[in-house]
């Protein structure tokens, strides 16, 4: 077995495992602010790969969609372009689409 960990920056990571590719929390946007309800966070450092460079992968597995620090603009971009993307079942209903709740205690179908 062949496993290779990509670290991109933040919580964003390429998973190889022989040949199936797993990102984790995309997040591709440049340095900038995000206001949130009741913080502003601030990205000082950009990706340390671009998501044009990470190219297909096989699935994206998203812990949380509601802070940009777990998924920018350019990663919701990028999620249109996962074959499947798996995160929480409030995250699911709120992005719609292609993305499917992956439920605790259980196995993604």
């Amino acid at each position: 077995m062949t496993v290779t960990i990509t670290l991109i920056g933040g919580p964003t990571a390429l998973i190889e495992i022989d040949g199936f590719r797993l990102l984790t929390d995309p997040t591709f946007d440049a340095p900038g602010a995000y206001q949130l309800p009741h913080v502003k966070l601030e990205k000082l450092v950009g990706p340390a790969v671009t998501a044009e460079t990470i190219g297909e992968v096989d699935a994206v597995l998203l812990s949380h969609d509601q802070h940009s620090d777990n998924l920018d603009h350019s990663g919701r971009e990028f999620l249109k372009k996962a074959r499947r993307v798996l995160t929480t079942e409030a995250g699911a209903k709120r992005l719609g689409g292609k993305v499917k709740a992956w439920r605790p205690g259980t196995s993604p179908n």
